[in-house]
């Protein structure tokens, strides 16, 4: 079974994954997956600069994250190109490791993607968990986080789809306003339901 972990940025979902792998459950982690695509000397990197120019690449030949998230979310005209880069490359990379785990009949896989609906990827999964807080607390959370100014959490905020329509697709939704041991206690409570009590280890539990 491949459950697809999704959420608003500054949700928590890391906090989810990381409890998967606490687990010892196998977590393809789309974010790991998208830096490795536009790595130094790749395709996607010679394509985003192709793209976007030469100032998006910093001295050392790396991508400059700062100034190409700037870019693209104010522009959603940009972030459709970039994404019309990086998408094919990381379905190809998500692709190959499924087929791993399929091969190894591993019984479930989580597969953390942020942008999940955003990418056309729910199609690539049985479950959707969606993790959610109040837009209030999204807000302060990704403005502490990444020391941003109001205007540019909410552009980022506002270049993904809505929390209310990913709640609305969810097949379980994990409420993480409040602590770590009731987060936890959600998660639990699913692999429970879902038949998947016995793949968390005695220490983990």
């Amino acid at each position: 079974m491949v459950l697809g972990l999704t959420g608003g940025i500054a949700t928590g979902k890391s906090a989810v994954s990381d409890l998967f792998k606490a687990y010892q459950i196998p977590v393809i982690d789309a974010d790991k997956i998208a830096r490795k695509v536009v790595a130094p000397g790749t395709t996607g990197l010679k394509q985003i600069q192709s793209t976007f120019g030469w100032q998006m690449i910093q001295p050392d030949g790396s991508l400059d994250r700062h100034a190409l998230g700037t870019l693209v979310f104010s522009q959603p005209e940009a972030l459709a190109q970039l994404n019309g880069i990086t998408g094919p490359l990381i379905k190809k990379a998500v692709k190959r490791q499924l087929q791993g785990y399929r091969r190894r009949k591993v019984p479930l896989v989580i597969y953390d993607a942020p942008t999940l609906f955003e990418a056309h990827q729910a199609a690539v999964v049985n479950e959707i968990m969606v993790v959610t807080v109040p837009e209030q607390v999204q807000l302060e959370r990704l403005m502490a986080r990444d020391q941003l100014p109001k205007k540019e959490a909410l552009d980022r905020i506002s270049a993904q789809l809505p929390l209310a329509e990913k709640v609305k697709r969810a097949d379980v939704v994990i409420d993480n306003r409040h602590s770590v041991d009731k987060t936890k206690a959600q998660v639990v409570r699913w692999l429970n339901e879902a038949g998947f009590g016995s793949l968390m280890t005695d220490k983990a539990k």
